[in-house]
């Protein structure tokens, strides 16, 4: 019996390690989105345009739309936003969420950097990110034309991102195609997006 006593910090040591071991090959991009294929939680926030306006769900496009969560304290954040931009200007709909923010930095980040978004809210509580399930920014949520949340991406929005990730799935809802695209349990993109 005393000699199992010897060997029992060797046991837990090797399972510790074992754990850690498992944790560090873990990709954190690729955890899964509680809200994946659900709607987009209801809510009413003003916008940065018009923060004496506030907006909710009934202003979201009845399109095919990215819900891309920013902040000006994110250097990520203006890393993706020319990508953004140019996604806008190739008629691409984006719905912003300006995350635990100052307005005024916000406004003149926009006014500066051009702004892509149909709207941005004011997230300034963090709130609207909480039952999204953000983990931090910048995030972006593909969502179809009923407003249900098809895809989640974490870290920044780039051609790599868009190309291989994305765009697929953006296409087949705007095609109308999504199940034919679901149903090709093959596809890189549908698997990315779960």
């Amino acid at each position: 019996m005393g000699r199992l006593k010897l060997f029992l910090p060797l046991f837990i040591f090797g399972m510790l390690a074992l754990l850690f071991w498992r944790g560090l090959s873990l990709d954190p991009r690729d955890m899964p989105s509680a809200l994946l294929n659900k709607p987009v939680p209801s809510f009413t926030l003003p916008t940065l345009a018009d923060p004496d306006k506030p907006v909710g769900n009934e202003a979201l496009p009845g399109e095919p739309y990215l819900l891309n969560v920013w902040a000006t304290w994110c250097p990520t954040c203006k890393a993706e936003h020319a990508y953004l931009n140019s996604l806008a200007e190739q008629g691409v709909k984006i719905v912003g969420i300006n995350y635990k923010d100052e307005t005024v930095k916000a406004q003149r980040w926009l006014q500066e950097l051009d702004d892509p978004y149909v709207f941005s809210v004011i997230d300034a509580e963090g709130r609207l990110g909480i039952d999204l399930g953000v983990f931090g920014a910048p995030e972006t949520y593909l969502v179809d034309r009923s407003g249900v949340i098809r895809c989640k991406h974490i870290g920044d929005v780039n051609d790599r991102v868009w190309t291989q990730k994305l765009a697929p799935v953006y296409e087949a809802l705007v095609a109308g195609t999504l199940e034919a695209l679901n149903n090709a349990a093959s596809n890189p993109a549908v698997q990315h997006c779960r």
